[in-house]
């Protein structure tokens, strides 16, 4: 099946923009990657991160504002703050992984080290990849955008 033109007014409807707009740029996703490896303070994430202090407050405001992070009082020291992932932030856990995954092959062309792996049997994750709705691996000579109107009706249609 040959794949249908490209539709230009769909771009106006995509959601990367908005996306890109909510991570910013790479302190933001050095942040999250911070947060998924279970840093919380400000503090740490400077010491972790070699970021600028001022860099760091607003780069964690703009994940707070775009309901990345949540902050919150420590539950032991009510002066000393923690930014903790939301449902959101924590959705963000394909994408980090793919973007890792995608750096070591194509930017350093070796595995990262510390090894991301299972908690139950320590194997490392398969390479993330998109799949069909019958679960069948694509590749993206396999997709094409079509307009959600035409959609109707469609496996897997929202």
């Amino acid at each position: 099946m040959e794949k249908p033109a490209p539709l230009p007014h769909l771009a106006l409807q995509c959601s990367l923009p908005a996306a890109l707009e909510a991570m910013g740029e790479r302190w933001s996703f050095l942040i999250l990657r911070a947060a998924f490896n279970g840093l919380q303070h400000f503090q740490e994430m400077q010491a972790s991160l070699g970021i600028a202090r001022n860099i760091l407050a607003n780069r964690l405001a703009r994940l707070v504002a775009a309901g990345i992070l949540e902050r919150q009082a420590c539950p032991g020291d009510r002066r000393k703050v923690e930014y903790r992932l939301t449902d959101k932030g924590a959705a963000l856990l394909p994408t980090m992984i793919a973007l890792r995954q995608w750096g070591e092959r194509w930017e350093t062309g070796c595995p990262s080290n510390p090894v991301l792996v299972d908690t139950r049997d320590g194997a490392p994750v398969r390479p993330i990849r998109v799949y069909a709705h019958d679960g069948r691996p694509l590749e993206w000579e396999d997709l094409c955008f079509r307009d959600r109107a035409e959609l109707a009706g469609a496996v897997g249609a929202k």
